[in-house]
């Protein structure tokens, strides 16, 4: 059985930074893509960013580029997103997510293409 399972949210000021986790039990994330969700109060989930399985490219929402970075440690099988610049309109629980054996190519798999999620960890950004 595959899991996942994060930590790492908590609350913050903006300006902040902070590091989410993802360990990943029951298939090895290498062979995935990996990638990291969030969905606000009164919105729809929103891709944050990824690493694509075949391409190991990196994508990212433009509201989060050049702030947030998905990385990955594969001789633990844990993924990371780490956010710099927190701004009040990050606040959302944060998801991380596998496309096992991914074929998605150029972009991040929707959440339609996901296999396995995490559990969602709060993240509040406030001054």
């Amino acid at each position: 059985q595959v899991q996942l399972v994060e930590s790492g949210g908590g609350l913050l000021q903006p300006g902040q930074s902070l590091r989410l986790s993802c360990g990943v039990t029951g298939f090895s994330a290498k062979n995935a893509a990996i990638s990291w969700f969030r969905q606000a109060p009164g919105k729809e989930r929103e891709g944050v960013g990824c690493i694509t399985r075949r391409e190991e490219m990196e994508y990212y929402a433009d509201s989060v580029k050049g702030r947030f970075q998905v990385s990955r440690d594969g001789a633990e099988n844990t993924f990371y997103l780490q956010m710099t610049n927190l701004k009040t309109e990050d606040t959302a629980i944060y998801s991380c997510a596998i496309d096992r054996w991914s074929v998605v190519w150029g972009r991040c798999p929707s959440a339609v293409e996901i296999d396995d999620w995490g559990q969602g960890t709060q993240v509040t950004v406030a001054s």
